[in-house]
């Protein structure tokens, strides 16, 4: 089954504009960018493998997405660390375990967002409750 996708990827090189917007419909349903026969070609590709294999993580396409609207950033959670904020009067603590897993309250959470309506009862975004998430400055 690898071998017919790469065929296929390879098939793309002797396909002209035509061809490849066709493949680039059929594969997305959205219409042709405006880019280089060769981008195509790779964008084409991508879509491919995507399709057989998955698409970006959430956590990708979510930083993609700040990226280019510039708005803000968002720190990664990495094993170590620790996020204090003062809410209510009382200092919270969250820990990132080395598996990843976030700790509040002797408890595991799934997510920082679930241990901020913990503290607060209301939704909150997780890093932006614990400062992760920084607005970036106007160009």
């Amino acid at each position: 089954m690898a071998d017919n996708l790469e065929q296929q990827i390879l098939a793309l090189e002797d396909m002209e504009r035509r061809e490849l917007a066709e493949r680039w419909g059929t594969l997305t349903a959205r219409p042709v960018p405006r880019v280089s026969l060769a981008v195509l070609r790779m964008a084409v590709a991508w879509e491919m493998q995507a399709a057989r294999y998955g698409g970006l993580s959430r956590r990708s396409s979510q930083t993609l997405d700040q990226l280019v609207s510039g708005h803000s950033q968002t720190q990664r959670l990495q094993p170590g660390m620790r996020l204090a904020r003062e809410y209510g009067g009382r200092m919270h603590v969250a820990t990132v375990d080395e598996t990843g897993a976030i700790v509040w309250n002797d408890r595991q959470w799934k997510s920082l967002s679930a241990v901020a309506r913990a503290i607060t009862g209301a939704h909150w975004s997780g890093p932006a409750f614990f400062g992760l998430k920084q607005r970036q400055l106007a160009a």
